[in-house]
């Protein structure tokens, strides 16, 4: 039990490294440009006694080996964007340095999950600096906007209110409501992008075209009156 949490305490100490190298591109960003793409960074870190459950549930051997060989999210860095082009900018900037090391990418963001969930995950492998030994510390980094992080955190709380036996009326309006803030998301890029082309950026232009305008954006998802809806009051066609 001792190695184990010998074990938590570095990925702890991975958290904090990955933890540095955004500090200082947010640092950076801030000194030396106008505009920084990340809004919020927060952290967790799996407890002992979630450790031990997950092992027994998923059939892992209770040993530092193992975990380190098995399980991918004991330490995590989720990292709030305002807009999806400032994740991948932000994604970029991390798998380019050379001390980090990229192990798995889940897009989810081009890839949603069934029930709407969006998000990019990133297994990142960083070493950690010890007394005596280097030990290379597996990560998880997720990276959302503000919208897809409010959907996520809501639908955590209904599933953890249900015991994730949800009704289905609830997980339907969770589809619905996840497809509103990817809306909302593609929306307010637009305008970000209309207002740097105003400033002069003109590599922004093309990407503002392709995007719903707000008023369209409304009349998707709250028709006028004489369009008709189904039973949930959605519009149909």
């Amino acid at each position: 039990m001792r190695d184990m949490r010998r074990l938590a305490l570095t990925y702890k100490f991975g958290i904090d490294e990955v933890m540095t190298k955004i500090a200082i591109l947010r640092d950076e960003f801030r000194h030396m440009a106008n505009y920084n793409p990340v809004e919020h960074v927060g952290s967790r870190l799996k407890s002992f006694e979630s450790i031990v459950a997950k092992c027994r549930r998923k059939g892992i051997a209770l040993t530092p080996a193992a975990v380190r060989e098995q399980m991918f999210d004991v330490a995590g860095v989720r990292v709030t964007c305002s807009f999806v082009s400032d994740i991948y900018r932000v994604r970029d900037m991390l798998v380019g340095q050379p001390d980090l090391t990229l192990l798995e990418e889940r897009d989810y963001i081009a890839h949603p999950k069934a029930n709407g969930y969006q998000s990019l995950h990133l297994i990142v492998q960083v070493p950690v600096y010890l007394s005596d030994r280097v030990e290379h510390v597996v990560v998880e980094i997720q990276l959302r906007t503000i919208a897809m992080d409010f959907w996520a955190s809501l639908e955590h709380k209904i599933f953890y209110k249900y015991g994730r036996q949800v009704p289905r009326h609830l997980t339907d309006s969770l589809k619905l409501a996840a497809d509103v803030a990817a809306q909302l998301d593609a929306s307010m890029e637009r305008i970000h992008d209309e207002v740097r082309a105003l400033a002069g950026d003109d590599e922004a232009v093309e990407h503002a075209e392709a995007v719903l305008t707000p008023e369209e954006l409304l009349r998707t998802f709250w028709p006028s009156p004489d369009t008709a809806v189904d039973a949930d009051g959605r519009p149909r066609g």
